[in-house]
């Protein structure tokens, strides 16, 4: 039998460490609700459970972030269907201008509500807003981000929805037509005239709206006019008048009215008179089907979006679930490996306390 040395003593003694230390993980991983506290505790798997976190907090700002472009979309759309519905009212002035029970004064009455509508068109344009961000000015295009990677996004963009653009293209004053003029038996009506350039900057001009029997015609720097004929045999003619050194892509439109001609910005709509109505009328329901296709194209960005959204968050979903199967502490199992553990610790103690009483047999021997 030792004194010095108890080896029972010793060995009761680092179960019962052991014991404890397991006691003190159980209550940490109880108490956090976590299997993994630290690297120490699983270090694989901690960095998995790390990566899957950062997957799962990018999706769920990517589900903000489509969120928010949704109503981005939401917005831009409430504002076309007013544009809408400006232009159905502008459409139905145009066709009560035309009626032949209404004179030029009537139809200036009518004008006076047709500016209105034309000006909150372009009003909306320029003052539809998201988070301060024009939307209809024609700049609009913005990338909503919709996943943890740099090419998941959706890109969004918007047309220029100002009356300049709706009530027709490209083009009007500054692009080098300076004039036109017709034969006074030109027939009345608006023609379009477009200038273009092809892939060697050689400027082409056409006109439509007329048979005429040249499209396209090239003109050169010596050139300040271009004519066209009628296809026919009537000797209708439409002659346009340019500058060649400041031409530029683009249209305008020449209204002809009783043998003269004026140039016009290709937007301008009015339903002053009978003629303006019944041209007003064709560039109105163009109007109605850009606004039409603009909706339309919003249409699909929404329905993307919304879908999108729902595989983002059930793969959120899923990920959290995978990553809770890593780094979570099964509770149950903790609860009994902690009763089990109590249990051994208080066995510990009293084989403890056994083993520190051995030595006191020596006396018996001293006696």
């Amino acid at each position: 039998m030792f004194i010095n040395h108890n080896p029972f003593a010793l060995n009761a003694s680092n179960q019962l460490l052991k014991t404890t230390n397991a006691i003190s993980k159980r209550f940490e991983r109880l108490s956090s609700g976590f299997r993994i506290n630290r690297a120490a505790d699983d270090a694989a798997g901690l960095a998995i459970s790390e990566k899957m976190r950062c997957q799962i907090n990018g999706l769920n700002q990517a589900s903000r972030n489509i969120q928010d472009g949704i109503s981005l979309i939401q917005t831009a759309e409430g504002a076309l269907a007013e544009i809408h519905a400006i232009l159905q009212r502008m459409n139905q002035l145009a066709v009560q201008a035309t009626n032949g029970t209404y004179n030029d004064e009537d139809r200036s009455h009518l004008q006076n509500e047709f500016d209105q509508l034309s000006s909150e068109i372009d009003n909306i344009a320029h003052t539809a807003k998201f988070n301060h961000i024009l939307l209809f000015d024609g700049s609009f295009s913005r990338d909503i981000q919709t996943g943890t990677d740099a090419s998941s996004v959706l890109n969004i963009t918007m047309g220029d929805m100002t009356k300049e653009k709706l009530f027709n293209t490209d083009g009007g004053a500054g692009i080098g037509i300076t004039g036109a003029s017709v034969t006074p038996n030109m027939v009345n009506g608006d023609y379009i005239v477009r200038v273009s350039k092809d892939a060697d900057n050689d400027f082409f001009i056409d006109v439509t709206g007329w048979v005429f029997n040249r499209f396209g015609r090239k003109v050169n720097a010596s050139e300040s006019s271009f004519s066209v004929n009628r296809v026919d045999g009537q000797l209708y003619t439409l002659t346009v008048n340019f500058d060649y050194n400041s031409l530029q892509e683009g249209q305008v439109v020449v209204r002809v009215n009783n043998g003269t001609a004026t140039i016009l910005q290709p937007f301008e709509v009015s339903i002053d008179t009978l003629q303006n109505a019944q041209s007003s009328m064709a560039k109105i329901r163009n109007a109605i089907n850009i606004v039409s296709a603009e909706r339309a194209r919003l249409g699909a960005y929404q329905n993307r979006l919304e879908h999108t959204l729902n595989n983002v968050q059930h793969y959120a979903e899923n990920l959290s679930a995978s990553e809770s199967r890593i780094r979570d502490a099964d509770m149950a199992k903790e609860m009994t490996e902690l009763t089990r553990s109590q249990i051994l610790a208080e066995a510990g103690k009293v084989m403890l306390a056994q083993a520190n009483a051995l030595p006191r047999f020596v006396l018996k021997l001293l006696e």
